[in-house]
């Protein structure tokens, strides 16, 4: 028998969901947003006053979300005042509360917004509308706090980001781009004048990947660049005239821009920067703009979301290590001292059940749990776990429902296949053209590796992942007899009907994993079409009411597997979107995920 008792339930996995973003320093205030699983899987806005004290500004059901590119991202800003600025899921429109208050709409409905910024009495922000025949358009908006004509300062260009008024209020900077390029493709950082209208372009290009400008003073401009195969900091002129590296390294300055308002660096009250770098995941630094000097604070966290906001010369950011959840902490810079400004909600395991990952090549970068428990003979089961994305990467941050499985003596293998993020452009694109190919082959070696070393069991190797990485699950199971069982979260099993129904935000993404729609290339490739491959048994999962992977496409596989004969159990869930947000839908997955597990390797 593999498993034994384990302190860790459902339940616990699920609460564990209480997750903290998006803080903003201000006037001795911290805010931030908090998901709550356990409210239906709202978030609320939190605001820690400089006593200390904590209040919830949000009641239900009010809910602080975004849904601009469908993956969202900052979804309110913080007005001089104190004033809060905030996207409502529920009809997309802004409101701005006051007091605690009744939050009161500022925009009619219709649109969304995303990415807000208060200045001059006006939030500036990126706007996305959809006409009825499903036309998406993008611009970047300024909105009057005591209402007013919604003003117009960039449109034209399929996507933008980053909106950011110069001190002066002469210049708006702000980051586009056009499909079927994504932003880690290619990006122009663009000045405008507020004053005489036309732009100019500062950097960025086709092949270069511009992220999260910010001013310096009135004329200078701080960016974050892939020109050399690296996300790197740079600072420049607003004509793109003395464009410098402020610390020229490989290594990652910024994560991939999923979602809107992300900020890796920001600017101390000392004329430095706190920045985030490193491969994987992302360090929290000092940089000397001046001489270029980066120096690591030695704090808590090993890794750090793409969130920082700083006040004098403290910094604020969303921390996480193997056994430290994700939580706002306080940095101060001169001291190094760190405070966490937030508590996990649920209850944790003894850290003895908490495993910490150990770095490998397998023959891919990978993170390794061993199984935690009492001493059994024979070598363990183990799950391979696929990051989704698939621009994205497996990072190191306290997670339970890894804890679950190890502490029940499953051990966990999680894959940065080529293609990840973290390791530069280059092995970005590993996977340009080659998706189901180079993400299926890592993952496959992985397995292999695991056996060949003798750290997993070869007769009880799972595989499982999410989104893209369900895609691989699929795939790896269709194109390998060396897994055990797959299990796919809301798993992309056929190309054509993913790029003609996914949303516009990746409608072309297809095009650079795999090439321009051919239906030979795509049935080479694609799980639904190599189904027959498939002789293990699969668990798949999905959200009724995503609009990134419909569900036709975990349907399609199921129904085919079924046809077969190949054991498959298929569980869809009402009112669940792209990832499980509410509680009775996480606690219901991951029980069917256990039950499988005990199914397969028992």
């Amino acid at each position: 028998m593999p498993f034994w008792p384990s302190p860790i339930s459902t339940r616990d996995v699920a609460a564990a969901g209480v997750r903290p973003g998006w803080p903003t320093a201000q006037d001795g205030r911290v805010w931030w947003t908090e998901d709550r699983p356990g409210e239906g899987g709202r978030t609320t806005i939190m605001c820690r006053a400089a006593d200390g004290t904590l209040h919830e500004l949000l009641r239900a059901p009010w809910s602080a979300r975004t849904r601009v590119h469908e993956y969202g991202g900052r979804p309110y800003a913080v007005a001089p005042e104190g004033e809060v600025v905030f996207s409502n899921l529920k009809d997309q429109r802004l409101y701005i509360l006051r007091d605690y208050g009744e939050p009161k709409p500022l925009t009619e409905e219709g649109c969304r917004y995303a990415d807000p910024a208060v200045r001059d009495g006006e939030v500036w922000c990126v706007r996305e509308c959809h006409d009825e025949d499903g036309k998406v358009t993008r611009a970047i908006v300024s909105i009057p706090l005591d209402g007013g004509e919604i003003r117009v300062w960039a449109t034209g260009c399929d996507f933008y980001a980053s909106p950011a008024v110069s001190p002066d209020g002469r210049h708006l900077a702000y980051v586009c781009w056009n499909h079927p390029r994504m932003p880690w493709d290619g990006t122009e950082l663009r000045v405008a004048s507020l004053a005489g209208g036309g732009f100019r372009t500062v950097a960025g290009g086709p092949a270069e990947s511009v992220l999260a400008p910010s001013w310096k003073d009135d004329s200078t401009l701080y960016l974050i660049s892939d020109r050399s195969g690296w996300w790197n900091l740079y600072e420049s002129g607003l004509d793109g005239d003395g464009l410098r590296a402020l610390h020229a390294a490989e290594e990652e300055f910024a994560p991939p821009p999923w979602r809107l308002g992300g900020q890796p660096y920001t600017p101390l009250g000392d004329g430095r920067l706190a920045v985030l770098h490193g491969r994987g995941d992302l360090r929290l630094g000092v940089l000397d703009p001046a001489s270029g000097t980066l120096t690591d604070l030695d704090v808590p966290c090993g890794g750090w979301d793409a969130g920082l906001s700083a006040e004098g010369t403290s910094v604020v950011g969303v921390g996480y290590a193997p056994t430290l959840p994700r939580s706002i902490v306080s940095v101060d810079t001169a001291s190094g001292a760190s405070t966490r400004l937030t508590r996990e909600a649920a209850r944790l395991p003894d850290p003895a059940c908490l495993p910490v990952p150990r770095a490998v090549e397998s023959p891919v970068p990978a993170f390794l749990y061993p199984p935690y428990g009492p001493a059994t003979e024979g070598v363990p089961p183990f799950v391979i776990f696929v990051h989704g994305g698939p621009t994205a990467h497996a990072e190191t941050a306290l997670d339970l429902e890894k804890a679950f499985l190890t502490s029940r003596g499953i051990g966990v293998l999680d894959v940065n296949y080529g293609g990840s993020t973290g390791y530069g452009r280059a092995y970005r694109e590993r996977l340009k053209g080659q998706w189901g190919l180079v993400d299926v082959a890592d993952t496959i070696a992985a397995a292999e590796w695991l056996a060949a070393e003798g750290l997993a069991d070869p007769r009880r190797i799972a595989v499982r992942g999410g989104s893209a990485g369900g895609w691989t699950v699929m795939a790896a199971c269709c194109r390998s007899e060396v897994f055990a069982g797959g299990v796919s979260y809301y798993g992309v099993s056929a190309l054509a009907p993913l790029a003609a129904h996914t949303h516009d935000f990746e409608s072309r993404y297809v095009e650079w994993l795999v090439g321009p729609e051919d239906p030979q290339v795509y049935a080479s490739r694609e799980p639904l079409a190599l189904v027959d491959g498939v002789t293990c048994p699969m668990l798949l999962l999905q959200g009724l009411d995503d609009p990134v992977v419909p569900p036709a496409q975990s349907e399609a596989f199921a129904d085919a597997l079924s046809e077969r004969g190949v054991p498959c159990t298929y569980l869809a869930f009402e009112g669940e979107s792209h990832g499980f947000r509410r509680m009775e839908t996480r606690v219901a997955a991951l029980a069917a995920e256990l039950a499988f597990y005990q199914q397969i390797f028992g």
